[in-house]
């Protein structure tokens, strides 16, 4: 796609460790920590209720509902624009450690030859996830969320982009080929799996409810890591405990991003593990790139034995019927070499039996093919052209 840039292949491993953000980063929703407050009469509780039996009444997504009243109840309190919804961003709260967290995890990926890249995956709001603190330190690679399209003035008029539980998925096979605009059709390409810049064993996958299964689900299947974290505040396991037992995530750790905790002490041992298994991989790949060509050089011997034959048959012949026979055989035949074309063209002025027939439909459609391939015209190609003729 013309004018998208694309990630390609490192030489050194990629782990790619994605997050929700509401109650995985942060320990509410972006919405309930202040701009809720501004422009709702009502409680928090009271917000969800009605933005979300507004999309039960008219068959909305829950995400375009919630978008729709933070418009509609800003209207007469506040003059809600990108520049607001990022001032709300940057008074979101985010867990222990956060701040610290990305760029402490990338260098410990540095010190062991693995690039980490940090992504968000989230049903919030974009423009309120750039305006966190950490974001504006560039700690994501990419912000995957729901978000506005805004007009000349910066008010949001219509949803750019929604991101639900279950299109959610996209992403992360955007991240495994490197395709990572959202309007970049490349996603749907075909690629050999030593050919993703992510495989999905290198990616994780962190989050904390219902919103995130299929998302950990499909990277727990094909081999990467899902992580559910709980609060540790409140010390509520049911929602990972469920979820470990539903076979969603493979572990779950309290969200404490300080460092010596159990998810920095996790994520660490996932990327001591990556940096040993994916010498493993390159080593499976070169084996079996090694077998693939022994394969293709047998193929090619033998096809070059096949055509050898084939061609000592033709200046062998001595019956019309064989000709046609070889010819037919022939034609299956692709691949031809210069100086085999060569050896075919002194057969049909040397042997009458091609000769004589040059210009029947299956001899001449051959030698038309030969003629092209040599792509030029020497004195013996002439007369042959001047016999099919």
């Amino acid at each position: 796609m013309a004018g998208v840039e694309r990630k390609t292949k490192e030489n050194k491993p990629v782990i790619a460790i994605c997050y929700d953000f509401d109650k995985t980063l942060s320990p509410d929703d972006m919405q309930a920590q202040g701009y809720i407050q501004a422009v709702y009469d009502g409680d928090v509780s009271s917000f969800w209720k009605e933005s979300n039996e507004m999309a039960e009444k008219y068959g909305m997504d829950n995400n375009l509902a919630y978008m729709y009243k933070m418009v509609q109840e800003a209207r007469g309190k506040i003059v809600l624009t990108r520049k607001r919804l990022e001032e709300y961003g940057a008074k979101v709260k985010l867990f222990p450690g956060v701040e610290e967290w990305f760029e402490r995890i990338r260098k410990y990926g540095d010190e062991h030859n693995v690039i980490i890249e940090h992504y968000i995956i989230s049903s919030g709001l974009k423009e309120m996830i750039e305006g966190t603190s950490v974001a504006k330190a560039g700690a994501f690679e990419k912000i995957y969320a729901s978000s506005f399209m805004f007009d000349e003035r910066d008010v949001p008029i219509w949803p750019a982009q929604v991101v639900n539980f279950t299109n959610k998925t996209q992403f992360l096979f955007r991240i495994e080929k490197g395709t990572l605009d959202v309007n970049d059709s490349g996603v749907n390409d075909f690629f050999l799996p030593e050919e993703y810049r992510v495989p999905f064993r290198n990616i994780v996958y962190i989050g904390d409810s219902d919103t995130d299964i299929p998302c950990m689900k499909l990277v727990n299947t094909y081999g990467g890591h899902s992580i559910g974290v709980y609060n540790n505040d409140t010390f509520d396991k049911s929602k990972v405990y469920k979820m470990i037992n539903d076979n969603r995530i493979r572990f779950f750790v309290p969200s404490d991003y300080s460092e010596g905790s159990e998810l920095d002490k996790l994520i660490k041992a996932i990327i001591d593990r990556t940096a040993v298994n994916e010498v493993l991989e390159d080593i499976h790949y070169n084996c079996k790139e090694e077998c693939t060509n022994n394969n293709r050089d047998k193929i090619n011997e033998k096809m070059k034995y096949t055509k050898m034959s084939l061609i000592l048959s033709l200046n062998g012949s001595s019956s019309f019927a064989t000709t046609h026979a070889v010819i037919n055989d022939l034609l299956s035949i692709e691949g031809w070499k210069k100086d085999e074309c060569e050896m075919l063209i002194d057969i049909a002025l040397s042997n009458s039996q091609v000769l004589y027939i040059l210009n029947d439909e299956d001899v001449k459609k051959f030698y038309k093919k030969i003629i092209k391939i040599l792509g030029h015209s020497s004195r013996r190609v002439k007369e042959i052209e001047g016999y099919l003729e």
